[in-house]
């Protein structure tokens, strides 16, 4: 009983920090300069860093381990899109490297979390690296 809490206090921490996540690149968004490419790589931010949390939500009503591992893996995608958006942003000159500091932070500690979920879950399934 004491682990069907904790995963699900995981879950909602999880939830509600890729939630924050999300609504930290509208905010970046939002502050875009109005240039074409700073718009162009903004909505494809906006998409990617948006649906990390979407799919991560989606993943916990999962109806087996392969469907969990499949979604997570979206997710895990996502949040490793949003951060190549991020560098193209820095890398262009769009946005001041220091203004992205944090959230790359973020991105990168994310990615690590769903790295290790599919992990985890790959190998408690008896699975291994298979899908």
């Amino acid at each position: 009983m004491e682990e069907g809490r904790r995963k699900k206090e995981e879950f909602r921490d999880l939830r509600e920090r890729t939630k924050a996540f999300a609504l930290r690149v509208i905010r970046l968004y939002s502050s875009l300069p109005k240039t074409t490419e700073a718009q162009v790589i903004g909505k494809q931010l906006l998409r990617s860093g948006t649906s990390v949390g979407a799919n991560y939500r989606e993943a916990y009503r999962a109806r087996s381990k392969a469907e969990y591992i499949s979604i997570v893996g979206i997710s895990l995608r996502e949040i490793e899109e949003t951060g190549y958006w991020f560098e193209l942003l820095t890398e262009a000159d769009i946005v001041p490297e220091n203004k992205l500091n944090a959230l790359q932070v973020e991105c990168n500690e994310l990615t690590a979390i769903f790295v290790s979920s599919v992990k985890k879950a790959k190998s408690n399934s008896g699975r291994g690296a298979a899908k």
